[in-house]
């Protein structure tokens, strides 16, 4: 826990000042702000942390039975602090610099985490000169030179709070951890928040898997008045309002208990258009609405995960990435927090942008300055904004990529918080035609305001945006519009949408759950836990989620109960401020009558394996799916007295296992693979099937001479029903050769890991990929569009690691690639399990191969070292 700093002694005339920061960028970037005397090093992250295995463990403790928790629960709840290996170098730098420095500057990060960083390193470093904490909340002059002037000591509360916060977290994921490695399977994790994170999936699963779809009716209408066409819809029938889809039980697909509406059927309305010929329309009302939109206000970490996700499909670890990189680099203000207030600083420079870009009618009446609404809000004191006094427009700053996408975002948000407001006119026109009643809507914009700059993004994909004008023709009552075509219109009710990383960080924070800060690490951590698949923009809970989700809810109802964990973060923060005391707390929690330790005790007891990893999903009837952590998840079926077990597909969920999917893998185990026909040029069978990987299609049978058919995966969203004869023979013939590229090499067409794809194969040279659009054919593409596709800019999406954004060439010992990735602390070399850093002043562009084979024949000669960051675990 924190402890006094060690005394100082005199400062010494002619000697450097040492700054301490995070990361090398932000070194490189607060250099040139500080003067000649100072020297800025790098701490890369925290310089210690709990041991994150036994193996880390100093032996003196190894016998404890504590050890395993790095929390010695029987002494205060002492944490067992060590430096990893791969942090001894930089920790040992850093002594070397303080033994020349008159003084030490802590220029962490201004958040708890940065404050825990600081604490640590006077920890470790234990200096004997005057010690200073420097905060600031962005990396310019005016900042750098303010904050200097305003030192202060570090904040023992705040460090006191998310220590507690990080030995609350180890004691629910170390204590809860082994015992789902034990009831369901190894490798997986449970946490004081991603647990409550993975509910809130698996529960709008649920919904969906109990959803009922329900069919309904209504009538369209295409009118015609003064010259100009435009469309109504039946609304109400004899003065009956009709049904929509919020008058229907989505548990049964009926009409809602006491809803007095009108269920349109498809035969009635049919008849309905037939009556509707030859009548009179005529308008009924005309009513218009004006009203005033005001400017979302600027970005929280949260509102920008949210955003980026929306609009730039970037995940909010990728978000978080470049918005680190931007900060560390000047662009931007601190990019953790969730306050929304601005500067004055920043109102200045926003109206400054908007009076010069867009004319004085532009400007809000005054300064515009937002409250902050969120749940125990806390962390930076103000938003995400640009940096400075005055802000750069996109384009001069010099970014590109996505870095000059997320920096444009932000500014665009910040300067429309100063912009005038929208004036929108709206309008509703209803028609009478017979007994039928229609309506139609328009929206005109009178004025623009902050739409000029900015329109904030929705997680409805049918939402209109606002920006967009509706119009209809200067409709009057008494009108008598001409009727053009009138035809049904059939609509079924749509399950919940599944969450986005959007939408699921929506929730956490209107919840309470978690903070800023940890939303990225709690999507990527339940992502690598394989507890979530991403499908689009929609996160997917798996089986294994639901067996834990659902073991969790019986044995442990509380630990994933959103009030309760909210209930948790308000008493953290209370922590911080002094009002609760951390030490009753933790032994309250964890050793308390009903504490946690004694909870795990007793159930540990009671949970049948067995049982835990059994699960009755709706609608399955009789059908059991089961977890088995060497197979992968199996269907049990009882049939004519016996137990048929059937595997199922690797990428299969929860949502897409329904009894027509149980048939066909019960069908083609009793019954053998679907024969589509023969090969045209070889002769041999053609099936479909469907494995551990999903359906796909076969040329030829499996014999002691063919052991290995070629087999090709179907495309997503392509079912075995849709495949042709055709269609398979197109699909054993990928990659195929669309022909040469202009640059040399050739251009080819296949279907890989990610989906279909062009490549240019420059043999060892590389190669250059680029995913087909949606409306692309991976079968039909021509080298045109292929040549079209490669010409464009690699997009990478999701974690940094996962789309390489440089093919180097083949490695010649192995003729494996050699590529390059970009990662949170900058860009890397990857070739099978060996990854190293880019040297300074190298970059991917300048990287050739023979470079990286050297750089990589280095790492290989020493010891590999695991990554540690600023750890933020939930």
């Amino acid at each position: 826990m924190p402890r006094s700093q060690a005394p100082a002694t005199a400062v010494t005339n002619g000697q450097p000042t040492l700054v301490i920061v995070e990361s090398p960028t932000k070194a490189r970037t607060i250099r040139q702000y500080l003067p000649a005397n100072y020297r800025v090093e790098a701490s890369m992250g925290h310089v210690r942390d709990l041991p994150e295995s036994a193996s880390e463990v100093p032996p003196e403790y190894k016998g404890q039975d504590w050890a395993t928790l790095g929390v010695n629960i029987h002494h205060n709840f002492e944490p067992l602090y060590i430096i990893p290996a791969d942090k001894k170098k930089v920790v040992n730098q850093l002594k070397a610099a303080l033994k020349d420095a008159k003084e030490l500057i802590l220029a962490t990060d201004e958040d708890r985490e940065g404050e825990s960083i600081s604490w640590h390193l006077t920890q470790v470093l234990q200096p004997q000169v005057p010690v200073k904490r420097m905060v600031f909340h962005e990396i310019t002059r005016e900042a750098i030179q303010e904050a200097l002037q305003h030192c202060r000591q570090l904040d023992e509360g705040l460090v006191r709070a998310q220590e507690t916060r990080r030995i609350l977290d180890r004691l629910v994921g170390y204590t809860l951890s082994p015992l789902l490695w034990q009831k369901v399977g190894p490798g997986l994790s449970a946490g004081r928040v991603q647990s409550v994170a993975v509910r809130l999936l698996v529960e709008r699963e649920r919904q969906r898997r109990a959803f009922r779809a329900a069919t309904y009716w209504d009538v369209k209408a295409q009118l015609v008045a003064q010259g100009m066409p435009f469309e109504a819809r039946l609304v109400s029938l004899n003065g009956e309002r009709l049904a929509t889809g919020q008058d229907f039980d989505p548990k049964t697909g009926l009409l809602l208990p006491g809803r007095q509406v009108r269920w349109l059927r498809e035969a009635e309305a049919t008849e309905l258009c037939q009556r509707l010929q030859g009548v009179t329309w005529r308008v009924q009302s005309v009513e218009s609405r004006q009203v005033q939109r005001k400017p979302a206000p600027p970005f929280t970490t949260s509102t920008l995960q949210q955003e980026a996700n929306r609009k730039l499909r970037l995940s909010a670890q990728e978000t978080m990435r470049i918005a680190q990189s931007l900060y560390e680099q000047g662009y931007i203000t601190y990019m953790r927090t969730d306050s929304v207030h601005l500067s004055q600083q920043a109102i200045n420079a926003a109206r400054a942008c908007v009076q010069q870009m867009y004319g004085k009618e532009y400007l809000s009446t005054r300064p515009r300055q937002y409250a902050t609404q969120t749940k125990g809000a806390q962390e930076a004191h103000e938003a995400i904004r640009p940096a400075g006094s005055t802000f750069r427009t996109p384009q001069e700053t010099g970014l590109t990529g996505r870095e000059l996408a997320l920096y444009e975002l932000i500014w665009k948000r910040t300067v429309a918080t100063q912009m005038a407001e929208a004036r929108i006119t709206h309008f509703t026109v209803t028609i009478q035609a017979g007994e039928a009643e229609f309506r139609t809507t328009g929206k005109r914009i009178d004025f623009p305001g902050f739409f000029r700059a900015y329109v904030e993004g929705s997680d409805d994909p049918q939402a209109a945006l606002e920006d967009q004008e509706i119009n209809l023709p200067p409709l009057r009552e008494g009108d008598i519009p001409t009727c053009t075509q009138v035809e049904p219109v059939r609509h079924e009710t749509q399950p919940p949408d599944r969450y986005t990383e959007a939408s699921l960080v929506k929730t956490l924070e209107s919840e309470g759950i978690g903070r800023p800060s940890t939303y990225a690490t709690i999507i990527s951590t339940i992502q690598d836990r394989g507890y979530v698949r991403t499908e689009g923009n929609a996160l997917v809970p798996t089986f294994t989620a639901f067996a834990v989700t659902a073991l969790l809810e019986r044995y442990f109802p509380h630990l994933v109960d959103t009030g309760f964990t909210a209930k948790m973060e308000q008493t953290l923060d209370e922590i911080a401020e002094g009002h609760v005391n951390w030490l009753p707390y933790l032994q309250e929690f964890y050793l308390g009558e009903q504490g946690l330790a004694s909870q795990v005790k007793a159930q540990a007891e009671t949970i049948d394996p067995a049982a835990a990893r059994t699960l009755e999903l709706e609608g399955l009837g009789d059908a059991k799916v089961h977890i088995s952590t060497r197979y992968g998840p199996y269907v049990e079926i009882p049939q004519n007295g016996q137990t048929i077990t059937v595997s199922l597909p690797k990428d299969l969920t929860p949502g897409d296992l329904t009894p027509a999917v149980i048939e066909e893998l019960l069908r083609q185990k009793t019954e053998g693979p679907t024969k589509l026909g023969l090969h045209p040029e070889t002769g041999e069978p053609i099936y479909v099937l469907t494995g551990s990987y999903g359906p796909y299609v076969q040329l030829g049978d499996v014999t002691e001479t063919n052991k290995k058919p070629k087999r090709v995966s179907l495309p997503k969203g392509m079912t075995p029903e849709q495949v042709t004869l055709a269609t398979a023979v197109g699909l054993l013939s990928l990659p195929r050769t669309l022909g040469p590229h202009p640059e040399g090499g050739t251009v080819k067409a296949g279907l890989g890991r990610f989906g279909p794809y062009v490549v240019h194969d420059r043999g060892k040279a590389g190669q250059e990929f680029r995913s087909l659009k949606p409306e692309d054919d991976v079968l039909t593409i021509t080298l045109e569009r292929a040549l079209e596709l490669l010409s464009q800019p690699k997009a990478t999406r999701g974690r940094s690691t996962s789309t390489p954004i440089r093919d180097l060439g083949l490695h010649p010992d192995d003729q494996e690639p050699v590529q390059v990735y970009q990662g949170p602390y900058g860009y890397y070399i990857k070739h099978g399990k060996v990854n190293v850093g880019l040297p300074e002043g190298v970059t991917p562009d300048s990287l050739t191969l023979d470079q990286a084979l050297q750089l990589l024949a280095e790492r290989r000669q020493t010891p590999r070292k695991r990554t540690t960051s600023r750890r933020k675990k939930s």
